[in-house]
């Protein structure tokens, strides 16, 4: 099996910060003389200029949320300046109440600045666990494009920066004793333990590829891997989560094999016919199959050479534009006839960018799937355990 390196693949997705976006210096500058100059100009009009100024105690408090502790201490430290200057112009009545006005402003002027370092050290933490999980996906899912003798496989992979929205999207495509499979997934939920069942199920799917000869063996593998981290995670405190999941199976005819657990249908890009594949209605997701009283059915549809097959999970088909509107998957498909199949997943990156404004709300994966050429003369065919109807 082939496998390279491309800028398409995972670690290539462009980042965005998790951190509280920081204010700048001259919005800081802008609070500070600004609400100075507001107190200021209404103790004059109303004779109580001694009066307002206390309430300038809690501007470092506003800033400590978004600000740097250095933009805190200095708004600390103007506030602090501001007061005394004011008691000391136009003193209360007792040197007692003086005292404790200038003493709470220092206090709390203090905690603003504890406050500021604890946020910034807390998100530096969060970026530096999420950076790590984020990471450690890149080095698991393997970076596209993926060949194997049936199949070239390019796609994206990427995930949210949000510390709460690191989620569990996996894909593989592999070549096998009985053809390729390839294989995409999402999990139920986000954060870590979302990508730990991922990494699970994608684990087991490697290994049933290869070991299982029916396409109905692998999802059953597949389906015991997810309850069987279930039954770990109910000791552990976490939650069950349930994993949909799609799984094809190419050989050297057309005509393919798939098993649909719950997940989003594949669309077929071709030059005769281009839209969603029809494949009724999906089984229920890995992790579920006791909801059910039917088996898991293989599927069967033809998938031409040279046709390209697009597979994604829902942080394409869920993204949405300012106005709420879901992203026009299906509309937008039959648009790539002529797009090169290595193309085809940076069109829709910049797309999703475009229609969200950037403001992606879920991981993001993608598959694009081109058929290759018939197997080349000479070669063995591919065994094949499951006939079509």
């Amino acid at each position: 099996m082939r496998v390279s390196n491309d800028p398409g693949g995972p670690a290539a997705a462009p980042r965005r910060s998790g951190r509280t976006a920081p204010l700048s210096w001259p919005a800081v500058v802008l609070w500070l003389v600004g609400i100075t100059a507001v107190l200021a100009v209404t103790g004059v009009v109303l004779s109580r200029e001694t009066g307002l100024a206390p309430f300038l105690v809690f501007l470092p408090t506003l800033i400590s949320g978004r600000g740097t502790v250095r933009q805190t201490a200095v708004a600390s430290g103007w506030a602090t300046l501001v007061i005394a200057g004011s008691l000391i112009r136009s003193p209360l009545d007792g040197a007692a109440a003086n005292a404790s006005v200038l003493v709470f402003a220092i206090a709390l002027n203090g905690l603003s600045v504890a406050q500021a370092e604890r946020r910034v050290h807390r998100e530096g933490e969060i970026t530096r666990l999420r950076s790590a999980a984020a990471a450690l996906q890149r080095q698991i899912l393997r970076p596209f494009p993926l060949a194997t003798d049936e199949l070239t496989a390019h796609g994206l992979y990427e995930p949210v920066e949000e510390d709460s929205l690191v989620g569990g999207d996996v894909y593989e495509v592999m070549a096998t004793p009985y053809g390729s499979r390839a294989f995409i997934a999402d999990v139920q939920g986000k954060g870590l333990p979302a990508i730990s069942t991922a990494f699970s199920v994608l684990s087991s799917f490697r290994e049933a590829a290869l070991a299982e000869p029916t396409l109905s063996g692998v999802v059953e593998t597949l389906e015991k891997s997810v309850l069987r981290h279930n039954s770990f995670a109910v000791q552990t405190g976490e939650e069950e989560r349930f994993v949909t999941a799609f799984v094809l199976g190419v050989g050297s005819e057309t005509k393919v094999q798939a098993i649909n657990c719950g997940h989003i249908p594949p669309y077929l890009i071709d030059e005769e016919r281009t839209g969603r594949v029809p494949l009724g209605e999906a089984s229920v997701p890995l992790g579920l199959a006791s909801l059910s009283s039917e088996p898991r059915p293989v599927k069967w549809f033809d998938f031409p050479y040279g046709s390209t097959l697009l597979l994604c999970t829902d942080g394409v088909t869920e993204a949405r534009n300012p106005a709420g509107e879901f992203y026009p998957l299906e509309e937008r498909v039959v648009s790539w006839k002529d797009v090169p199949a290595a193309d085809i997943a940076p069109t829709v990156r910049h797309e999703l960018q475009e229609y969200t404004r950037g403001g992606l709300a879920d991981d993001t994966a993608l598959l694009i799937l081109h058929r290759e050429p018939a197997t080349a003369p000479g070669r063995p065919p591919t065994r094949r355990p499951e006939v079509p109807p």
